[in-house]
């Protein structure tokens, strides 16, 4: 009978323990940024929270989303998920008029322990949340550098979607949201997402629209909806005709917000979801009835400042907007 090999068993050892060191140095990273953010929000300082909370929303966000990691189970990846979710969740608080409605800062520090020991932990989460939706989280600009086919004009390369590798069963249902209730005086709207209009509109993978409101500074005001996966293409347009709820009354949006819609569509070479463009609406722009929007070339640009139209086409975001006043 053979005896296992002293040197592979030290160097299988060796590899387990630094795969664990890994994995803790990126767990205690977690909990500094959680602390940093949680400290700026207790102190006030806004804006500061705000980032940070987006910051490691994303990072738990990448590690869910991870095929390569062995070092947590699923389990583990679903409760990250939603902490993520919770993340979002208290920086749409910050920006609420409404602190019934909040999710507050005493509900986040609950989740404090979880992040610190998500390696033992196996209780119930705290909260009533789903993980966001599996999808890849890129930095702003970080598509560019990830993406080497051109799509604006007489870039696109076509592609059979019967070729593909198979998706995620579930993965993009939509993240819709119900209308709040009415309140007197004052008004909520709903936008039916009719179609939008692309030169290459048919040869878009799993096309959806993420819906976000942002301040002049690109903070968001609102959790982003996303809608379902469509299929409908017909000559240069993919049709939604899906309608989404704003979760805020529009006379408690600040001066200067606006209405983000970015496309998105899965790239099959790359493996991950990526924005294809986007569009937006200021507060000026809404109004009962239909409505037609520019496109614009991504990265998006949530301050306004570096626009860049798509096509000189005139192709665009079709939208139908509908006031509801009590």
């Amino acid at each position: 009978m053979c005896s296992a090999n002293p040197e592979s068993t030290v160097k299988h050892l060796k590899y387990s323990y630094l795969k664990m060191t890994d994995i803790n140095k990126t767990i205690q990273k977690w909990h500094a940024s959680f602390s940093k953010g949680t400290d700026f929000d207790s102190w006030g300082q806004l804006v500061e929270a705000i980032d940070e909370y987006h910051i490691l929303a994303r990072q738990l966000q990448k590690e869910v989303q991870s095929s390569n990691s062995s070092d947590l189970t699923e389990d583990q990846k679903k409760t990250l998920g939603k902490v993520a979710t919770c993340l979002e969740l208290r920086s749409a608080a910050l920006q609420s008029t409404q602190p019934q409605e909040e999710f507050k800062l005493e509900d986040l520090k609950r989740l404090e322990p979880i992040i610190k020991n998500i390696l033992t932990f196996n209780k119930d989460f705290p909260f009533d949340v789903q993980p966001v939706p599996i999808r890849k989280i890129l930095a702003p600009g970080e598509e560019e550098n990830l993406e080497l086919e051109e799509e604006d004009d007489g870039g696109a390369t076509a592609g059979s979607p019967d070729s593909f590798p198979p998706r995620v069963p579930g993965a993009f249902e939509g993240t819709l949201l119900p209308q709040l209730p009415s309140e007197p005086g004052m008004t909520l709207l709903t936008i039916n997402i009719e179609k939008i209009g692309l030169k290459d509109a048919g040869q878009c993978i799993d096309p959806y629209i993420s819906v976000s409101i942002k301040d002049l500074n690109g903070i968001d005001l609102n959790p982003m909806q996303d809608t379902p996966v469509v299929s409908r293409k017909e000559d240069t347009y993919i049709h939604f005709n899906v309608n989404i709820e704003i979760q805020k009354h529009l006379e408690k949006l600040p001066k200067g917000a606006a209405i983000f819609f970015e496309l998105k569509h899965y790239k099959p070479k790359k493996k991950f979801t990526s924005t294809k463009c986007f569009a937006f609406m200021e507060m000026d722009e809404i109004k009962p009835g239909p409505i037609v929007i520019e496109l614009y070339k991504k990265p998006t640009d949530f301050k306004r400042k570096k626009l860049n139209l798509l096509t000189k086409k005139p192709l665009y975001l079709h939208l139908l907007q509908t006031l509801h006043k009590d």
